[in-house]
């Protein structure tokens, strides 16, 4: 089990700020149960949701420059929560990581907690007492993410734009129109240009001009 969500990259949320993303949860359990249990928890709330019964697997997949909360369940098999913990802080990587604990493991996890772990839960949890976490966990991810783009210009956005985005955003640079984008990518005019929209409110500009002059003065190769 690799993921119970198929998209690869967080997109705008409703009524989101115009240089943010929708956080995403990431939970590592090597119990399947117990994830597609989280997984249905957070869907129900509309909280997008990545669920990996490995630590490997969500090293892997993981794109460390976009908002996020870890769920990791301190005890596994091969690379346990709390080694993955320390892969995570070498890494540098500060968003909110929670720890889900049984009895057996709880000093472990306040250890965790007092070195810069967010918080942690003991199992069996209550739903709604992991649905306040979470929802806690997100909402600072999403300010870090907020100042992080503040201070960071036109490489920060640029970072926040998926696989896909960049494809687009390439071909926009180029001079195509969606219809020749959608053709050569092979997908349909309307997702190039829900992407289009995406990229502009990503970059805060008010129009195709100014995107692409603002793309080619920080990335001149992209002329060609």
């Amino acid at each position: 089990m690799t993921s119970l969500n198929p998209f690869n990259q967080p997109q705008l949320s409703k009524g989101a700020t115009p240089h943010s993303v929708t956080p995403i949860v990431y939970a590592i359990d090597d119990d399947e149960g117990i994830l597609t249990s989280l997984a249905w928890l957070l869907s129900g709330s509309n909280i997008e949701s990545r669920c990996f019964q490995s630590a490997e697997a969500f090293l892997a997949s993981f794109n460390p420059e976009l908002p996020c909360c870890i769920v990791i369940d301190v005890r596994m098999p091969l690379i346990s929560g709390l080694d993955l913990y320390e892969i995570i802080l070498e890494r540098k990587i500060a968003w909110p990581v929670v720890f889900v604990t049984a009895n057996g493991t709880l000093s472990m996890a306040v250890n965790a907690v007092k070195a810069g772990a967010f918080d942690f839960i003991e199992k069996p949890y209550d739903p709604s007492d992991m649905m306040v976490l979470i929802k806690r966990a997100l909402a600072i991810a999403e300010q870090d993410y907020a100042r992080k783009l503040e201070g960071g210009g036109f490489e920060a956005r640029f970072q926040s734009l998926s696989r896909r985005e960049v494809e687009v955003l390439h071909e926009v640079v180029r001079g195509k129109q969606s219809k020749i984008i959608a053709y050569e990518l092979g997908i349909s005019e309307k997702t190039v240009d829900v992407h289009r929209t995406s990229i502009k409110r990503k970059f805060r500009t008010p129009s195709v001009a100014a995107l692409v002059k603002d793309v080619l003065n920080h990335m001149p190769s992209w002329r060609t």
